[in-house]
Formats: C-alpha cells, structure tokens, sequence
C-alpha cells in the first residue's frame, strides 16, 4: 500500500465560523441548493450525524462518478475542524482502499479566513497515483469551495 498527500490551502473573505457552518453542519443540504449538478442526494446510512456516522453522497448527472461512502471521524465545533474518510464508492477508482480528509477552517486578520485541506490517499498494492489525477480532485474541490463562498458573500446574513 502506498500513501500520497496533498494539501490546499484557500483564503477567503468569508469568516472561518460562517464557512464551517455551511460546509461542514449544513453541507447536505447547501451543496445541492447551490451547486445541484455536483451532488444529487446525501443519505444518513448509519450514526446520528456526528463520529462515526456513515452517510452515502450521491454525485449528480455531469460527475464521473455515482457515489462516495464516507464515515465521519470528528467535527471540532470550536476549533471548526472536520475529518471524514471515504471508504466506498466508485471514486475509489478501484486502486484506493480509502480517501482520508481534514478541513479547518481559521479566521485570518483581515476578518476572513483560510480553509485548511489536507487529503490522504491510500493506495492498493503498488498502484501509483498521478499528479493530474490529485490536481483534477483539487480543481473540483476548489470549484465547491468557491461556489459555496459566493453564496455566502451574496447571502450575508445566513449562518451567522
């Protein structure tokens, strides 16, 4: 098994409490209001929503994929700091056993804040990652970040 980490690092004018609050409480429910062609459906297969709880993302119809599992292993509500693994779904690709994340969100002096992504793949045998497979997860990770962040510089007054 091999392993390959990447980091992406955001700054947004947006306040690190607001951002964790829509990315990370209301997620489900604020990515397919804002971009409905990236998820399709989120189901609660087990848990009630913190550690531990499995939920099933369902992509919409422009993904390559259909769907993620993934478990949920911490949400730090004062330190805004998530943590979830992907452990099934044809993102896997066949080839990883699973697709570790952390997210942090920290205020930044100017009032804003800077979102904090690390992701850790875990490789099946000797398979080895590609840079443009890592840069392609990024682009569409950054692509949600942004729209997310629109939305709430259009909308200031949610998730406050």
């Amino acid at each position: 098994m091999g392993v390959v980490s990447y980091d992406l690092e955001v700054a947004s004018p947006v306040p690190a409490t607001r951002l964790f609050k829509a990315f990370v409480l209301d997620n489900d429910n604020l990515i397919q209001k804002v971009i409905p062609q990236a998820i399709s459906n989120v189901e609660v297969l087990e848990g009630d929503g913190g550690p531990g709880t499995i939920r099933k993302v369902s992509f919409g119809e422009g993904s390559q994929f259909k769907y993620v599992k993934h478990r949920i292993e911490e949400i730090d509500k004062e330190n805004f700091i998530y943590r979830y693994t992907v452990i099934e779904g044809d993102a896997l690709m066949n080839v990883l056993e699973k697709i570790s994340n952390e997210i942090k969100f920290e205020a930044s002096a100017d009032g804003g804040s800077i979102c904090k992504n690390k992701s850790t793949y875990f490789t099946i045998g000797d398979f080895e990652l590609k840079q443009e497979q890592i840069k392609a997860g990024k682009e569409k990770s950054l692509e949600i970040f942004k729209a997310v962040e629109a939305y709430l510089l259009e909308n200031p007054d949610t998730y406050n």
